[in-house]
């Protein structure tokens, strides 16, 4: 004779699956959450959020600044700036800063922070250059420079008449190089207003990477010497993948900065440069807002910059997403 066992049904001898439990509200829980939520979420939406929404509403309206009343006028200021060739030369230009910039400062600082941590002798431990502490500290060094600083050290630098690089380039037997306008020469005024950014930020990223490479164990990169793999094709395989992460935040910090530069083009550069060939949207913005009076043209300007930032950040994320930047959280 078989016994049948049934299964004990709620209320009659089992159990009740436990509920979770609410916490109670206490006076230290909101004080805490008032405190470090609350405040910095206050703060925030005060600062940067309604000042954006302000902009928002002034880029529809036809405010010169000054007046009491605004006149509202729909999507005119947009349709007169995406019209405007001077504002359409200054995108280009601040596209092609977004483009050379980030690529340019990213690669030269992961190579010096590759020398100076994993690029030294081949035999024993793993190790960078000798003198790497020296040159850590070189390469920083613009990094504390202010940016007005640089601009105005470089803009003599660079200056036809009495620059110390066309004295320098003189005295080595380059003729040409004598009274030559390297930044009012359109040729030249990108790339020289691109090579003082890249000499003033290479030193930071430099060493942000150098404290991300000295995170990877160093067994790592014995194995790969071991597997006869070279410093070129250690630093591709190994090194950037395993610090994806600071590559794609130094790509996004570097794009927003390519998409601003108003400090190094107003210093190098006020006028926009030869034919505007070095005007970017935040100078136009500035003379749209300060010098023509037109308020509601430059927050429209403005929001089109936002919008290209956001729209930079997020193909940069969803980049990194598809070549496999979140695989080592799944």
């Amino acid at each position: 004779m078989t016994a049948v066992v049934t299964p004990l049904q709620p209320g009659r001898g089992a159990a009740a699956p436990a509920r979770p439990r609410r916490r109670k509200l206490t006076f230290d829980r909101v004080s805490f959450m008032l405190v470090f939520l609350g405040v910095p979420l206050a703060i925030y939406v005060i600062f940067v959020v309604s000042p954006f929404l302000q902009a928002i509403y002034y880029s529809l309206t036809s405010w010169s600044g000054f007046t009491p009343t605004q006149t509202f006028v729909g999507l005119d200021n947009y349709a007169r700036v995406l019209t405007d060739s001077i504002f359409l030369r200054a995108m280009r230009n601040n596209i092609i800063l977004v483009l050379v910039l980030p690529l340019v400062t990213i690669v030269l600082a992961l190579a010096l922070a590759s020398l100076l941590t994993v690029g030294g002798s081949s035999r024993g431990q793993t190790r960078g250059l000798r003198g790497s502490d020296f040159y850590r500290v070189v390469s920083f060094f613009p990094y504390v420079i202010p940016a007005i600083v640089i601009g105005i050290m470089w803009s003599r630098i660079y200056d036809p008449s009495a620059g110390i690089l066309n004295g320098l380039l003189t005295r080595i037997g380059v003729d040409s190089a004598a009274s030559f306008p390297w930044l009012g020469d359109e040729r030249t005024a990108m790339a020289a207003t691109i090579f003082v950014i890249v000499w003033g930020f290479v030193g930071f990223y430099m060493v942000l990477f150098v404290a991300a490479i000295k995170g990877i164990p160093a067994e790592i990169f014995e194995a790969a010497r071991i597997d006869g793999a070279g410093r070129l094709r250690t630093a591709v395989a190994i090194t950037v993948p395993l610090i994806r992460d600071n590559v794609q935040t130094a790509y996004v910090y570097m794009g927003i900065l390519a998409l601003d530069a108003f400090v190094y083009m107003a210093a190098l550069n006020p006028g926009g440069g030869p034919n505007n060939s070095t005007l970017v949207m935040s100078q136009q913005l500035l003379t749209t807002a300060f010098t023509k009076g037109q308020f509601g043209v430059a927050c429209a300007m403005g929001v089109v910059l936002a919008v290209i930032t956001l729209v930079f950040s997020g193909l940069v994320f969803a980049v990194n997403r598809l070549l496999g930047g979140k695989e080592e959280a799944r």
